[in-house]
């Protein structure tokens, strides 16, 4: 058995095409220590053709042939196979090619599933985790309930243009003017939308393409209520020309 390259990386990236689909190609990641019939047979669930029946040629970046690493006792690494080069698969005349998109998929209800024993769904089930952890889920959803009554209560004393200091857990507080209030389509809940006076922000009043208000970049950022402190906070005057 030939050593594999020990200088290069652990790793390398190729393209892997077939001759059944010029339109088939993908990218993988393959490990250099392992032998080409371990690579072939990671090769047989991206081509849809049977290990024994592969013909393997790989390709440089100028599309010249390099190499035939056929020899299964061989190692990946033992060619001289380079990140971004492409291995071209065919198949000998024992075997056509089976285009991946046709073979038939197994698929599994739900409720054969559910009756299967030792499943992971069985196991939580039989030990009351996750969501079939009633006590748990019923008591998680009376805290968002009571969480978002609080909330709707705290955002009712806040209006547009009212100034504040925003006091989030682990972070200094920042003064703000109030910009938004309400509900929003990034999250369920109720925010608060500010603009800083500094550019600690986040984004510019603007979040997943939908804009709430209207601020320099950097400048507006959306809280929840619990986080926000009403007051008369005169927005600092930052002099550009004191040292």
């Amino acid at each position: 058995m030939s050593s594999f390259d020990t200088s290069s990386t652990d790793f390398v990236n190729v393209t892997i095409t077939s001759s059944n689909n010029e339109d088939y190609s993908v990218e993988r990641r393959f490990k250099r220590n392992i032998t080409i019939e371990e690579f072939k047979n990671k090769l047989e669930l991206l081509i849809g053709c049977r290990s024994n029946a592969m013909n393997l040629e790989v390709y440089n970046k100028n599309d010249d042939i390099v190499c035939k690493p056929n020899d299964i006792s061989n190692y990946l690494g033992s060619y001289p196979i380079d990140n971004g080069m492409r291995v071209h698969v065919t198949a000998n005349d024992k075997e056509e090619i089976q285009d991946p998109s046709t073979v038939q998929k197994f698929e599994l209800s739900d409720d054969t599933y559910a009756k299967m024993p030792s499943t992971v769904k069985a196991f939580l089930k039989e030990n009351k985790l996750g969501k079939y952890d009633e006590d748990k889920v019923r008591k998680m959803e009376e805290n968002r309930v009571l969480e978002l009554e609080n909330d709707k209560k705290l955002i009712s004393c806040m209006k547009v243009n009212d100034r504040c200091e925003v006091t989030i857990p682990g972070n200094p507080k920042r003064k703000a003017t109030i910009m938004y209030v309400g509900q929003t389509e990034f999250k369920p809940g109720y925010w608060v939308g500010v603009k800083y006076d500094e550019p600690l922000g986040k984004n510019n009043g603007s979040v997943a393409g939908v804009q709430y208000f209207d601020c320099y970049d950097k400048y507006g950022g959306f809280v929840k209520p619990s986080c926000i402190v009403l007051g008369d906070f005169p927005e600092d005057d930052y002099d550009l020309n004191e040292l």
